[in-house]
This record gives structure tokens, sequence and C-alpha cells, in this order.
């Protein structure tokens, strides 16, 4: 049996199994290389954070104007049509406004049908007949160009709106 003498020393450093770096791992060397990182990435947050600020100065913010509104001109602009006005400033007879306007009727005899109905310059809804229209009044009938408005569906009519002429329509 031959054996080979093994010897825990040697002539050239580093050689041999009981060498120290034979033992070293590279976890020390990753952990200080993270810790730098850190600390760098740190320093350089605040650096930046620092010159980065300038110093706050307030600015006075300058009143606004308050426009001013002329009614007759957002009325104009919003469809509605001017009415006579006499030079004393009471309207002319005749020129009373209406709170209800008849824009469209699907007539199927007198006890059936809708009217299109707009009421105090408020967009047009459709009712049948037997609706209550605005509070007491009912949509009591509906004739090809007109409407019979009234307290009670049977009883007497007390509104009658009629369509407007129109030029394709008129004699």
């Amino acid at each position: 049996m031959n054996k080979a003498a093994s010897y825990s020393h040697s002539i050239y450093p580093g050689d041999g199994h009981a060498s120290p770096s034979a033992s070293r791992r590279p976890w020390p060397a990753v952990a200080a290389g993270v810790l730098w990182l850190a600390a760098g990435l740190s320093a350089g947050y605040w650096v930046l954070l620092a010159w980065g600020r300038t110093p706050v100065t307030p600015v006075a913010a300058a009143p606004m104007a308050v426009p001013v509104v002329e009614p007759a001109l957002v009325a104009r602009a919003l469809g509605m049509v001017p009415q006579a006005v006499t030079t004393d400033g009471a309207q002319a007879p005749g020129a009373a406004p209406s709170r209800f306007v008849l824009l469209g009727v699907v007539a199927l005899g007198a006890d059936q049908g809708a009217a299109l109905i707009g009421m105090d310059g408020q967009p047009p809804r459709p009712y049948r007949v037997g609706a209550v229209i605005d509070g007491g009044l009912v949509l009591q009938a509906v004739n090809r160009r007109s409407v019979r408005l009234g307290p009670t569906l049977q009883g007497p009519a007390s509104v009658e709106l009629t369509l407007p002429e129109t030029p394709a329509t008129a004699p």
C-alpha cells in the first residue's frame, strides 16, 4: 500500500487543502458592495433634493372682476323671442307670455292622441290625453292642430293651444 504522504504545508502560498482561500466565501464582499451602493444612493438622493429646491415665494393673486351679465342678451342667445313693449315699459296688448307652448300633436280622435308641450321655457315633454300637465291642468283633447287643457278630463276647457303656422302650411 502506497500511500502518498500529505502534508499540510506547501512551498507555494495558498496551495493545499488547509489554505485560508479555500474557506473564504464571497458573501462579505457582496454585503459590503450592497451597503456602499445604498450609502451612495442615499447621498445622491439628498444631494439632488437639496440642489433642486428653490425658496418658495408667495404670489399675490389679482382679484377677479365679476363679468356683467345682461339678461336680455342671455335670453336671446338661449332662443327667447323678444316681445313687443310699449314706451312706458308695459307689455303691448296681445303679447302676454303663455306658460305653455304646443310644439307637436299626434291626433287619433278627440279621446286618443298625444301632444308635445313645453312649459315655462323648459324642454318640451310628451303628454297623452288624460295626463296631468301642470298641477291642476289635464290634457282633455287633441285635434289636428290644437289641444285643450282644463281642470278635469270631462270639464270645460280653460286653455286652448294651437300649433304655430309654418310657411309650408300657410295658405
